[in-house]
């Protein structure tokens, strides 16, 4: 398909979004955050599949939040 047929949010996911004034310090925030849960829910949750499926779900939690503010702040 040419690319003047292209789908915006499909250029939107797909283009490289260089950090602009302000986003690499949100972005180490929300890992910092998260990285404070993970080692709480290692701490009270025993080791099992739901508790490395929980830290998966997080790891991915991050990368959403940051793709949000790549892509739409």
């Amino acid at each position: 398909m040419p690319l003047e047929h292209a789908i915006p949010h499909i250029d939107n996911t797909f283009t490289y979004h260089a950090p602009k004034p302000g986003q690499p310090e949100v972005y180490e925030l929300i890992r910092s955050h998260a990285r404070v849960f993970a080692y709480t829910l290692e701490q009270h949750c025993p080791a099992s599949r739901e508790l490395e499926r929980a830290i998966e779900k997080l790891d991915e939690a991050v990368m959403l939040a940051n793709a949000a503010i790549a892509r739409h702040g």
